[in-house]
């Protein structure tokens, strides 16, 4: 039997969120140690996911199947394709750098109960380790209900992140802020057991229908998708399409997607900056990750049906992100609506039907998470020494904290996507693999890029430039050693992954072959035939007598 190197890697940081809990109360900064080795023996597993990972190989890899619950057909059933690697590598790479940033951000609450027996400390690390191991499980998931499982569950550690560990740098004073936090949690957990609720409806009816069809009901995906393509697996157009919704619904609020947005900037604005990093950059893309693997595959039919309202509620998040990104006051509310822009893209990506849109879209995932950390990241740093999340509240930081401004320019710059950074790749893939299809939704998306610019270069010049106009500001430090440590290798990445992305394309669009398979589905063809080229110049492709090319 082949070691199960995927239950290993989700369970690690399931096995050190119990021992980081279990710390005793006066050793606080040996939990914060446990949890930092913990996420970092995480990431060696997922790199190892990744790297044994065969691109030309079956569609799920590392595969592992169990019985669980044999009398309704639920299997604990594990396997990655190129997309579920990428986005545990995704995963794993993010949590050491959201817990080097959130060292000391349980501290302030260790200063409210000075004489409590709860350990906010320890308590703080374990639910970031129990929100990665659960991420970690639903990105390797293949068995329906399994997935469904881990889907609802993450969203208790992530609740008591927003509650109990929300931002203290509140204007309006401590009572308010603790009403804002509770508002921000309840609200974020209630729309996502509602739509969770909506999912285990169609959950239900698909292993009914699975029955029906196969004489058997399973919750098996490689079992579901080997049936849907045979024909063994039918279902009428209306049921179908009830399914598709069932599970939209549920990935479209995780995403999240207008109009089932709202709750995203409440709960990043009251989060501390790595817990909100935690939402948008790893449990959000859960919900576009599913889009792929669910309701691509399982409904097809029903897809292609919902395609034009997708698009169209996708280009609306584009636009109506941006704009309000553009009119806002408080720093990490900007960033908030700005990835509801960004999901945007990366679902017109998905629902565009192409492989350099879905491509894009997933690279989109892996890139957004990079530089939405990096930004996100660098201003926490900026409101925990101002105690303020208003953008008034700064000007002129790069006169008194140069390497800080730095960090912060070149995390806004990735998140407008500037050439030469990751994320150009990956908007510039979804836009080219929506025009080919759909010109006028790619027309549209392009605004977006406009705006984008317009409120990262705002957001940098009313914080960063000109004279400092507050007293706070002039004796502002610079980044510490420990937040360059956090900073330096993201904005490495990057650099990286903006001039040499070839590496995870090859993981990537193996998988997009296969979800574009699903949906029955090729890239368009050019309306307008190409010239053949003359002279010296000529070359011909692979198998017409010519060299191999890229």
């Amino acid at each position: 039997m082949s070691f199960p190197l995927l239950t290993a890697t989700a369970a690690l940081p399931a096995v050190g969120a119990i021992a980081t809990a279990a710390v005793p109360a006066a050793r606080r900064t040996a939990a914060k140690w446990l949890a930092l080795l913990v996420s970092l023996a995480t990431l060696v597993l997922a790199a190892v996911v990744l790297l044994r990972f065969d691109p030309g190989g079956a569609r799920y890899q590392l595969t592992e199947s169990h019985a669980w619950i044999s009398d309704f057909g639920v299997r604990y059933e594990l396997g990655v394709d190129g997309i579920g690697a990428a986005l545990m590598a995704l995963t794993a790479l993010l949590v050491p750098f959201v817990i080097g940033a959130g060292w000391h951000d349980a501290d302030a609450v260790e200063g409210e109960r000075p004489h409590s027996r709860w350990r906010p400390t320890q308590g703080f690390f374990a639910l970031i380790l129990a929100v990665e191991a659960m991420v970690l499980i639903s990105f390797a998931a293949t068995d329906v209900f399994l997935f469904y499982v881990f889907f609802e569950a993450m969203l208790i550690p992530m609740y008591f992140l927003i509650g109990g560990f929300g931002d203290r740098a509140h204007a309006a004073g401590e009572e308010e802020g603790a009403k804002q936090r509770s508002y921000a949690a309840v609200k974020f957990l209630l729309y996502n057991l509602a739509g969770g609720l909506v999912m285990l409806a169609a959950v239900i009816g698909l292993y009914v229908v699975s029955a029906d069809s196969l004489g058997e009901g399973t919750f098996s995906l490689p079992e579901l998708l080997k049936a849907r393509a045979s024909g063994d697996l039918t279902m009428s157009a209306t049921t179908e399409r009830l399914l598709f919704c069932g599970f939209f619904v549920a990935f479209a609020i995780k995403a999240p997607l207008w109009p089932l947005h709202t709750w995203l900037p409440n709960a990043m604005g009251e989060a501390t900056a790595p817990v909100a990093v935690l939402i948008t950059a790893v449990v959000d893309k859960v919900g576009t990750f599913a889009m792929l693997r669910f309701c691509l595959g399982l409904f097809p039919n029903a897809s292609d049906w919902a395609t034009p309202v997708v698009l169209g509620l996708a280009l609306v998040s584009v636009l109506y992100g941006a704009l309000l990104a553009v009119g806002q006051r408080d720093i990490k509310r900007l960033v908030a609506y700005a990835s509801i822009s960004h999901f945007g893209f990366i679902i017109l990506g998905v629902f565009a039907m192409t492989s350099q849109g879905q491509g894009g879209a997933t690279l989109y995932m892996v890139f957004h998470g990079i530089s939405t950390a990096a930004l996100m990241l660098v201003a926490g740093f900026l409101i925990s020494r101002r105690g303020s999340r208003l953008i008034a509240d700064y000007g002129g930081v790069q006169k008194v904290a140069p390497v800080l401004a730095g960090a912060f320019l070149v995390g806004g710059l990735a998140t407008l996507s500037l050439p030469g950074l990751a994320p150009f790749v990956s908007e510039f893939l979804v836009l080219v693999g929506t025009f080919s299809r759909y010109p006028v939704a790619g027309i549209i998306a392009t605004a977006g890029i406009i705006l984008a610019a317009l409120y990262v270069l705002v957001l940098y010049q009313r914080t960063m430039t000109g004279p400092v106009r507050k007293p706070e500001i002039e004796g502002m430090p610079d980044l510490k050693v420990r937040e360059v440590a956090v900073v330096a290798p993201l904005v490495a990445l990057l650099l990286l992954l903006g001039v040499f992305p070839r590496p995870l394309t090859e993981i990537v669009n193996p998988a997009v072959e296969h979800t574009l398979s699903d949906v029955q589905k090729k890239d368009p063809k050019p309306q307008h035939p190409v010239a053949e080229p003359a002279g010296w110049f000529d070359y011909k492709p692979a198998g017409h007598g010519g060299g191999d090319h890229e």
